[in-house]
């Protein structure tokens, strides 16, 4: 990784792209530290470092910016809930599915129609967000002019996390969503270490913990880099045919299928999803321990089984979701049949894009099995055994997957430049 990112940085255009994208990640990170108006930095801090393990979770997932009372203490949660609720819409509705056709064009509306539900939903996150972060605010400033303000700077902090985002995946490296996840996630570590240090010297955790925390670790990285590279090779072979005196075609190829087609995008909508719920549970109540709402939001929190279970299913349900929309069979079928192109023993036309379905559904489960036992081993670890590592196996896996994809854009980019360093 090392030496592509030492090659790529010897070509101007890509090191000016790399340069553009450490300057928003910083711009990130700097602005994780600007605290919201009339929020109690104190207070935050004590409901992350309480029993409710949400405000954990969501602390993890902003890089701290949360427990900090950061403008961008929401993270892009917001924008990743639209996305799939837009994804879902493109099925649903004839005009937005022909918008998904209609080629680039489409595209910018769509992405358009999906800027403004995020600052929607931002918006309504942000209120929830508020109601339940209110004790963090002075009693002699709470009132409306207090909700608008901290309300508005959330969403505020949401939209420009969006446009970063945006930015990065035009004019930068990589995909900006995605990395933005991995510079908060990343942005934790040495948090984490020094928390883990501390615990041992108190004495609450013992040398065989951290040996299954780092063999944990370890392995999870193994895992995840040996599965991402994994790939099935359909062999496709394309006739010769006869146009004026040349002769096209008669060569050999193949179609790869990766067995993680969707990436982390599944672990990213699942994460989402299951942080609504506790969100609007908040939003209508302030819970007291003994209460309805008060079980309820310890039963579906990010260390209960019903949230692993829930987790679980949710990943797999949202791979195949996302590998239906982005991966068609009919349509390679067809595009083969048009160019000649045939797999062996397979008929040309619907037996072709049937058993290129047939052969993706297999990969689909196998990947979809693994990504939700990766995600969810350290939450049953967590509810087992009291292992405090809830989120390491989902953190690990993010910022794995998407190195390797930065990495490989940064291959593919370099081979646009026909620049055969690093294949050396």
């Amino acid at each position: 990784m090392f030496k592509i990112l030492r090659n790529a940085w010897k070509i101007p255009d890509l090191r000016k792209r790399l340069l553009y994208t450490m300057l928003l990640l910083l711009v990130f990170r700097f602005g994780s530290f600007i605290p919201v108006p009339f929020l109690e930095k104190e207070a935050l801090q004590q409901l992350v470092s309480g029993s409710n393990s949400l405000f954990g979770f969501l602390d993890t997932l902003t890089g701290g910016a949360f427990a900090k009372a950061s403008i961008f203490a929401m993270s892009i949660s917001p924008y990743i809930t639209a996305s799939i609720i837009m994804n879902l819409l493109t099925i649903a509705i004839p005009y937005l599915e022909r918008l998904a056709k209609e080629g680039e064009e489409g595209r910018k509306k769509i992405a358009q129609y999906t800027r403004y539900a995020t600052v929607v939903l931002g918006f309504i996150q942000a209120s929830a967000l508020y109601t339940t972060v209110r004790t963090a605010v002075a009693p002699q400033n709470r009132g409306p002019l207090t909700f608008i303000t901290i309300t508005l700077t959330f969403t505020a902090g949401t939209a420009f996390l969006m446009w970063l985002g945006e930015q990065i995946t035009e004019k930068g490296v990589g995909n900006g969503i995605s990395l933005l996840i991995f510079a908060g996630i990343v942005a934790r570590i040495p948090a984490g270490i020094l928390s883990l240090s501390e615990n041992y010297k108190l004495g609450n955790l013992n040398i065989f913990t951290l040996a299954l925390f780092a063999v944990f670790a370890i392995a999870v990285i193994a895992a995840v880099v040996g599965m991402t590279q994994a790939e099935r090779k359909i062999p496709v072979q394309y006739a010769k045919r006869v146009v004026g005196r040349k002769m096209y075609g008669g060569q050999s190829t193949h179609i790869p299928i990766k067995l993680l087609t969707a990436g982390v995008i599944p672990i990213i909508f699942a994460m989402s999803i299951l942080a609504f719920p506790s969100t609007i549970a908040s939003f209508f109540t302030t819970p007291t321990p003994g209460t309805f709402a008060y079980k309820f939001l310890a039963f579906i929190a990010p260390d209960s089984w019903f949230y692993g279970t829930a987790y679980f299913l949710l990943i797999i349900f949202f791979t195949y979701f996302y590998t239906a929309i982005s991966f068609n069979p009919i349509e390679i079928a067809n595009n083969m049949k048009k160019n000649g192109g045939f797999i062996p023993g397979i008929r040309p036309g619907k037996p072709t894009s049937d058993y290129i379905n047939k052969v993706l559904s297999r990969l689909v489960l196998i990947g979809a099995i693994f990504l939700g036992m990766i995600a969810v081993l350290p939450i049953f670890l967590n509810y087992g055994l009291k292992i405090n590592i809830f989120f390491g196996g989902t953190a690990l896996l993010i910022v794995v997957n998407v190195a390797l994809e930065t990495v490989k854009q940064l291959e593919s980019q370099m081979l646009m430049r026909h620049y055969k360093g690093f294949l050396e």
